[in-house]
């Protein structure tokens, strides 16, 4: 999960950010709705939180624009007026979800990954695979019963590769996935992640490389 924090608050932006980074989920931060969408444009975001007063390109015309451009981006709401008719209003523009400030930093992150399971083809909070489970819900790994503990990012890189169902994701989709527009395009980062995933997890390998294609979880060969 990629997410776009949209607010021309700088502090409060930061705050997000860092509470999502501590979550294992990389975001990136526009002070305007116009960097918003360029940005919306080059990324390939999931979800994007919007204040809808936003000075300039107002969060109404934002939302909209996203809607109409970038279809498959979920977008909640994130604004000081709290108002059923501002609700309704927002819902009606095009955004999934209205979270009214103040608001409590973990219902923000529960609705984030709500929304996001929606934005994906449905699947059970549990995903697995052979012995395998993460609950998305709790962020907690296990195999054969056996509790995992796992870093934020391995983590997300873990959820990648089991959404994907079997299929290949190369290197460079991950780091768009699992990492901010921050991250240097040529670091090692995945793979290092990837070296520490199949060393939590244990034999047999899970993680599979697809030589010169990426990785893809699967069930462990037959011996």
């Amino acid at each position: 999960m990629r997410v776009l924090i949209v607010e021309d608050e700088e502090f409060m932006a930061e705050v997000v950010q860092l509470g999502l980074r501590r979550e294992g989920i990389p975001s990136d931060v526009a002070y305007d709705g116009h960097t918003a969408l360029e940005k919306a444009a080059v990324n390939d975001y999931d979800l994007v939180v919007l204040d809808r007063d936003l000075p300039g390109l107002h969060g109404d015309e934002v939302c909209r624009r996203l809607v109409a451009e970038r279809p498959g981006v979920r977008i909640l709401m994130l604004t000081a007026a709290g108002r059923l008719g501002d609700k309704v209003e927002g819902l009606a523009l095009g955004a999934d979800d209205y979270l009214p400030k103040p608001f409590d930093f973990p219902e923000l992150v529960a609705r984030l990954r709500a929304l996001y399971r929606r934005s994906t083809p449905a699947q059970a909070p549990v995903l697995t695979v052979a012995d395998l489970t993460l609950d998305t819900h709790r962020r907690k790994a296990a195999r054969a019963g056996r509790e995992i503990q796992l870093t934020p990012k391995e983590l997300a890189v873990l959820e990648l590769l089991l959404r994907a169902d079997g299929g290949v994701l190369s290197a460079e989709q991950l780091l768009e996935k699992a990492w901010d527009e921050a991250a240097d395009p040529f670091t090692n980062a995945v793979r290092l992640v990837i070296h520490s995933l199949r060393k939590k997890l244990g034999e047999p390998q899970l993680v599979h490389t697809a030589i010169g294609a990426g990785y893809y979880l699967d069930h462990p060969a037959a011996p």
